[in-house]
């Protein structure tokens, strides 16, 4: 099969021929439709904490039909079948996974981490992890559901009130997913604060009830000040989800009193806060990562019933021989938001 394989920090993507997943006993194998590029791909391409192997096919954002259903595979699997699946291929016999978290189980795989990935014809996937979507349920908007069950998860984990004032730092993906969903669970405000226009445009398209232009001089003092004139109050629940050395005292700063930190957004660098500030203002800080299968389920029926909607993010859809250069061209991004892989 083609796909595009991980060569080393440095170099670009290389698109091969290498051998076709067969399915273990557990396992589905599916022909891939479309995949999503995501921010962590990136980040598995540079040095540092999670730098990918060399050899690794990334990619887990992925919708696609079945080929292959391995003998003890859980679910009533049928050649055909069109499918996402969260990217772990999990043990099915531990607590976490009996109670659809199988991004706690301790003998998983993640598909684009540890096991390979769906920038490729074929991926393989667990039988337990995967979802059968409906009929009617475009394929494009149904590669969106992995970002959305992550910036959901985070809502969830925030318990976002109805009349809740939110602030999301960051519209990248995850932050406009978050942007999303906070008003879907009723918040009043959804301020986003982003500095590319292009992002600040689509933020409003998502959910956002109004955007902040910060320049990257701006202190937090001031961003309080300019969220303060535009919802009446200091934000209750702060997403954080650019993952940034600095941005966790800004959000510490900016909060109000017994207000509730999310940091969602990944950041591999050693930072420093001034815990005295949090402590006097009684915060709490909730990180927020991956998601449970009932996330991926409530996400996908969204989007079924067309109660959210995904589209606007989708602003870049290339083939498999064109990823390399798209993939490179997102280490300085202009106007990409969401860039889908099609797959032939």
């Amino acid at each position: 099969m083609k796909a595009a394989v991980f060569e080393g920090v440095g170099k670009p993507l290389s698109i091969q021929d290498v051998p076709r997943p067969a399915a273990e006993p557990n396992e589905l194998v599916v022909k891939v439709d479309y995949c999503g590029v995501c921010g962590t791909d990136l980040h598995a391409t540079r040095e540092g904490l999670t730098t990918a192997a060399e050899g690794q096919i990334l990619g887990h954002e992925y919708v696609g039909k079945i080929v292959e259903v391995g003998p003890e595979a859980l679910g009533d699997w049928q050649v055909g079948d069109r499918v996402c699946s969260l990217p772990f291929i999990a043990c099915g016999t531990c607590d976490a996974c009996h109670a659809g978290r199988p991004y706690e189980c301790q003998n998983k795989k993640v598909s684009g981490v540890d096991a390979q990935g769906a920038y490729a014809e074929y991926v393989a996937a667990g039988g337990q992890e995967t979802i059968k979507l409906p009929d009617d349920l475009d394929s494009q908007a149904a590669a969106l559901i992995e970002p959305l069950a992550v910036g959901l998860h985070a809502v969830r984990m925030a318990d976002v009130q109805p009349g809740s004032r939110v602030l999301v730092i960051g519209a990248g993906p995850i932050g406009l997913t978050v942007a999303l969903w906070a008003r879907f669970y009723g918040a009043a405000s959804v301020v986003v604060s982003e500095r590319a226009d292009s992002r600040a445009a689509l933020a409003q398209k998502m959910g956002a009830t109004a955007v902040m232009r910060p320049a990257a001089d701006t202190d937090a003092e001031t961003l309080a000040a300019q969220y303060a004139e535009l919802t009446g109050g200091a934000p209750e629940v702060i997403f954080e989800c650019v993952g940034a050395p600095g941005l966790l005292q800004q959000c510490i700063e900016m909060a109000g009193h017994g207000g509730q930190i999310v940091p969602v957004g990944v950041c591999e660098q050693p930072d420093a806060i001034m815990p005295m500030l949090g402590l006097f203002k009684e915060l709490r800080i909730q990180f927020a990562i991956a998601y449970t299968m009932d996330d991926f389920q409530t996400a996908m029926s969204a989007l079924a019933e067309q109660r959210i909607d995904v589209q606007p993010m989708i602003t870049d859809i290339v083939t498999l021989d064109e990823l390399p250069a798209a993939f490179e061209a997102l280490r300085t991004p202009q106007d990409q938001c969401k860039v889908l892989i099609k797959i032939d």
